[in-house]
This record gives structure tokens, C-alpha cells and sequence, in this order.
């Protein structure tokens, strides 16, 4: 059995997940809202993140080498990262408050140096896929291992893309900034590679002119 996947990103009016000023309070409070039991984000995503919002990278200390202990009720973060790119940056994700903890998910041929760091750190990772993450396995051990019923992602356009192409996709929740990126643009469903049939749920006019507009995916 598979859980609830529910993708929620900020985009501009054009459709842009780039080169405009996110709100992000609007953002989380909405994803909060969904109530998930695992937050799924891409490697590339969360590099870009700290990159952008994070500044210099503090050193580990003690505790980063812990599993941390909060409250039950706060989603895991999920992130594939076959290749380690996240390697000496996963203690700013483990240091965010909303996070219960971090899992990864790698595959078959993930350096034994990056599980090495993982296990060091105690970060719990599985194994799905040979050479990269096979996103049905990733979901059924989420739901087997960790009881998880909703899944909520706002990754990137390539994994985003691949959940919505492989029919993972249940619902998708946009908040729409009122700004045109334009030329500089990344849109969101660039990677889509066939028609995908939806239903509007909800829309839902929110501060300094953003929109909330809520899809179910007609399978």
C-alpha cells in the first residue's frame, strides 16, 4: 500500500519556482496544515536551500550526531541523495525545528563513505533502487517502516515531475505569488510527459495578492 502523496510548492504566476521572493510564512504554515507524516524534498532542493538562506555552514558539534528528540506529531524529512551530495550538510536539516529527524534514500551503488557518515551520525537510510531511487519502493517502506499515510513534497521539478509522471500524485496545492518571472523561469511541470487530468478543490485568496489553489489528480 502506498501513502497519500499531496505536492505543494509556491510558484509565480507564470508558473516559475525561481527568481522571485517566496513567502515563505504563507508557504510552511500551508504545508503545517497537511498534517504529514513525512516530508519528501530532493537533495538539490535542500543544497539550493542552504545555499540561498542558510550562509556559512556551522561546524557539527555533539548533538548533531544524535537523533534528536521532539515532538511526535512533526513529519520526518525524507530525502533521496544517492550520490551524498548532502554530505557535511545534513545537521542544518536535523537542526530545524519542525523536523522530527532526517531519513535517506540511496541505492545499491551509494559510496560505502557516505553510509559510513550516515551510520557515524546515526541517520536512518534504506536502500531502494539500484543505481538511483525507485520512488514506488521509497513510498512502500514509508509506508511499511515509519506508518506513513500522507506524504507531502515540495521538491524540485525533477522529483516532483517524477511523482506526478509515475501516477504517484493524489494532490497538488499552489500558492501563487502575483509576479511574472519571465525568461528567467523554471517551471514547475516542465518535466511532465503526459496530460494529467485535474479537478479545482479549493481556491483561496491569502495575503499581499498570493492565491492558494488546490488540485485533486483524476487518476
Amino acid at each position: 500500500m502506498l501513502p497519500k502523496v499531496i505536492v505543494h510548492n509556491s510558484i509565480s504566476l507564470d508558473n516559475s519556482l525561481i527568481n522571485f521572493e517566496v513567502n515563505m510564512g504563507l508557504h510552511y504554515t500551508i504545508a503545517r496544515g497537511y498534517k504529514p507524516d513525512v516530508h519528501l524534498i530532493g537533495s538539490n532542493t535542500v543544497k539550493a536551500g542552504i545555499e540561498l538562506y542558510g550562509g556559512t555552514v556551522p561546524p557539527e558539534e555533539g548533538k548533531d550526531f544524535k537523533k534528536p528528540q521532539r515532538d511526535k506529531s512533526l513529519p520526518y524529512w525524507v530525502i533521496p541523495d544517492t550520490k551524498g551530495a548532502l554530505k557535511g550538510l545534513l545537521h542544518i536539516c536535523r537542526g530545524f525545528e519542525f523536523c522530527k529527524d532526517v531519513i535517506l534514500l540511496i541505492s545499491e551503488e551509494t559510496s560505502k563513505e557516505y553510509r559510513a557518515y550516515l551510520e557515524e551520525r546515526n541517520y536512518s537510510y534504506h536502500i531502494v533502487g539500484k543505481k538511483r531511487v525507485d520512488l514506488k519502493k521509497a513510498l512502500e517502506t514509508l509506508f511499511k517502516k515509519y506508518s506513513a499515510k500522507t506524504v507531502l513534497t515540495d521538491a524540485g521539478r525533477i522529483l516532483v515531475d517524477l511523482l506526478i509522471n509515475h501516477g504517484f500524485v493524489s494532490e497538488i496545492s499552489l500558492l501563487v505569488h502575483p509576479v511574472i518571472v519571465g525568461n528567467r523561469g523554471y517551471t514547475i511541470f516542465g518535466g511532465i510527459d503526459r496530460s494529467v487530468n485535474l479537478k479545482l478543490h479549493k481556491k483561496e485568496s491569502l495575503e499581499k495578492g498570493c492565491m492558494w489553489l488546490v488540485y485533486k489528480v483524476e487518476h
